[in-house]
Formats: structure tokens, C-alpha cells, sequence
């Protein structure tokens, strides 16, 4: 996520694919920590980043100045190698990037109107993308090969978005390809996925590549839809009134409940639980992984929310990290479930919340760690 307000002192915040490890840019540099231990693992200060996205946990970062600094232009990207401390390769364009997305094999750069896609072993130019205007850099990847999905938005004035297939360089939606110059591919799109009235402000895939969630300007719903059908299956109502969702964030593990996590500008973070597996949609159930109700706004008891987890208005970055099944301390052999949910906020704080919930949907939030980034001091210089 980028910071567009400079006055917070972390201009920008990622995770890396798996969530072990996150990273800050600040006006002086940048800073990678493990998730687990909070270790500073690397820092490099040579001047403010707009941009800072890791490839896992390898020594490969993909990094953006943010104009403050003639040499650090936000037009140029630098592939970086944290184990040397030297850039590998620079890439430079038009205008600003303004988002870039990465795995072990393809490499997405977003400016305001194009979307660029390389193979990141060879830098080779796979396919231009031409889009309507998106000045945030606003989109979602799947990063899993076999599900390698880029949703982006389709229009300006209404909640629609576009889902291109990386690997396969083709839209999910009907589309028309063209030859262009050399051997690139530029794709006009026909058809969209229609998911609010308002436009896009967040977007994200489950970590399957399966669930695509959305939230608009308005903020007050989220909607999940299925990929690569489309078809809305989920609505949740986060608030009445208006709030900015500054991140939305899947937790989804292997015969575990699908959970979806989203952080606003009141301060709130809410959790949605979507349910165990997809065949138990239509069933009315009273417990708190069933009644999955297609294409409608799910009951009250789905939604938990945490008010004044981060300060009202400060821009923050939430993912969960870890869901977890453990037994009940009652002995009564039933199970609960726990989430680890980690919040970067970009007045220079982590804080990581642990919420669980039992079979009767009795539901707790704690504080786990709260810790300053700024003041970190890094003890190595390189990481592997």
C-alpha cells in the first residue's frame, strides 16, 4: 500500500506472499522485519520509498522511490538484492508507478492508464494492458501459479473491475486480442464483473485464488464474488455510515473457515466469517461457520468488529496472518478457532490482534503486541 498523504512518516506497506515477513518505506529509507519475532531483518536508508514489495522471502525486492530525492524518481523501478546491497536492474517509464505486483514468475507494474507485464527472470515484456484511468494503483493479485489472477477496476464512476489470467495473458472476461508492435499483446476488454454503485477502493484475492473481495468509496459494504464465475456470494454490511477501507485481507486455510478482515478511517477493524466450504451455501444454520446466503447480506452474527483498534483516521495495513483451530479450555471436546491478524499503521506502529471465537459464536479481541517501527535498530544488513 502507498502512502498518498507524505505526512505520515511510512510513506508505503506490504507484506511479502506468505506473510512472514513485511516492509516499510519511510522518507529515509526502507525496513524489512520479520512477522514473527518483529527482527529487523534489513534496512537501507538512501532516501524516501513510495514502493517496497518483496517475492516471498528471498533476497529480491522490487522498490520505488518517491520523488523526494533526484536519483530516486518514481519513475523508475530497481530490482534490488538485499544480500549484495546493489540493484540488479532499473526499469524505467513515462509517468509514475503507482503499484507493482510479483511472484516466481511474472512481474506487474501499474501506472495511471497501463498495466506492464514482464517475466521476471528475463524482464522480457509478455503484454501491455490498457485501462481506464486508475490514479491509486488500485488492484488485487493471486499470486499461486495455478490460480495467477490481476483484478483491476473497469470504470471511473462505478464499482466494476476486470480479471486478467497472468499466466495465460487472457482476460476472464470476453475479450478481443489484437497484434500489437513486436511481439506484445494488447487486450480491449468487452465485459466486466459489476460488484457496486460507487467506485472501487480496495480489492483483494483469497489466497486460493477462489474469493475475489471488493469494497467502494462508500465503504458501508463488502461483497465477495467467486472466481472465475464472477457471481457474487457474499454481502456484508460493514457500517451505516460512510468509512474509507484503507485494506481488505483474506484468511483462508485448509478445512478451516474462510475468513476476511478489513480495516477503515473509524479506527474499526472488522472480521467476516464466510463459512466452512462452499456446499454448505443456502443451508440455515445458527452456527457460526454455516448459513452461507448466496448473493444476499449475511446475518449480524458472520460480523465482528473491534472499534478503535488504530487511531480514526490514521491510514493503515491489515492482513491476517495465521488461523488456527484449538481445542476449548471448557474440555467439552468442542473447537475454537483463532485469528492472528497484524496491523501496520502508517504513523509508524505494528500491533497484532488475536481474535478468537467458539461454537456459540462467543467472540474475543486481544492485544498481543504493540511495537514502534521507527525506532527499530537493525543489528544485520542482509538477508537471505
Amino acid at each position: 500500500m502507498t502512502n498518498q498523504n507524505s505526512s505520515y512518516p511510512i510513506l508505503c506497506a506490504s507484506f511479502n506472499q506468505d506473510y512472514s515477513c513485511f516492509a516499510v518505506g519511510t522518507k529515509l529509507g526502507f525496513k524489512i522485519f520479520d512477522a514473527e519475532t518483529l527482527r529487523l531483518c534489513y534496512q537501507k536508508d538512501i532516501g524516501a520509498f513510495g514502493i517496497v514489495e518483496m517475492r516471498f522471502s528471498s533476497s529480491l525486492l522490487a522498490i520505488v522511490g518517491a520523488g523526494e530525492q533526484p536519483a530516486l524518481s518514481p519513475r523508475r523501478l530497481c530490482l534490488f538484492n538485499t544480500t549484495t546491497g546493489a540493484p540488479l536492474q532499473e526499469l524505467n517509464f513515462l509517468t509514475s508507478v503507482l503499484a507493482i505486483r510479483l511472484n516466481k514468475l511474472r512481474l506487474i507494474v501499474l501506472l495511471q492508464d497501463k498495466v506492464f507485464i514482464y517475466d521476471i527472470n528475463s524482464l522480457a515484456i509478455l503484454s501491455v494492458l490498457d485501462t481506464v484511468p486508475n490514479p491509486k494503483g488500485l488492484s488485487a493479485f493471486s499470486h499461486i501459479l495455478d490460480a495467477c489472477f490481476l483484478a483491476l477496476p473497469a470504470s471511473t464512476t462505478k464499482g466494476s473491475m476486470l480479471v486478467y489470467d497472468v499466466m495465460e495473458l487472457q482476460s476472464l472476461c470476453e475479450a478481443i486480442t489484437k497484434k500489437g508492435k513486436g511481439k506484445l499483446n494488447k487486450i480491449t476488454f468487452l465485459s466486466a464483473i459489476d460488484a457496486h454503485l460507487s467506485p472501487l477502493a480496495a480489492m483483494v484475492f483469497s489466497s486460493n485464488g477462489t474469493y475475489l473481495a471488493t469494497a467502494s468509496e462508500q465503504g458501508t459494504m463488502v461483497r465477495v464474488h467467486t472466481v472465475p464465475e464472477g457471481t457474487k456470494c457474499f454481502s456484508f454490511r460493514r457500517g451505516a455510515y460512510p468509512s474509507t477501507i484503507f485494506s481488505l485481507s483474506f484468511g483462508s486455510f485448509v478445512q478451516l473457515p474462510e475468513f476476511l478482515a478489513a480495516i477503515s478511517s473509524s479506527g474499526s477493524l472488522h472480521l467476516f466469517i464466510l463459512g466452512a466450504a462452499s456446499n454448505q451455501r443456502g443451508k440455515n444454520s445458527s452456527s457460526f461457520i454455516g448459513g452461507m446466503i448466496p448473493s444476499s447480506i449475511l446475518d449480524p452474527a458472520h460480523h465482528h468488529v473491534l472499534h478503535n483498534a488504530v487511531v480514526e483516521g490514521v491510514k493503515s495495513y491489515a492482513v491476517i496472518r495465521k488461523v488456527e483451530k484449538i481445542s476449548d479450555a471448557s474440555g467439552s471436546g468442542t473447537f475454537c478457532f483463532r485469528a492472528t491478524v497484524s496491523v501496520v499503521t502508517y504513523d509508524g506502529y505494528f500491533r497484532e490482534y488475536i481474535f478468537n471465537i467458539n461454537h456459540k459464536n462467543e467472540s474475543s479481541w486481544t492485544l498481543e503486541r504493540e511495537y514502534n517501527l521507527l525506532t527499530a535498530i537493525s543489528d544485520i544488513t542482509t538477508r537471505s
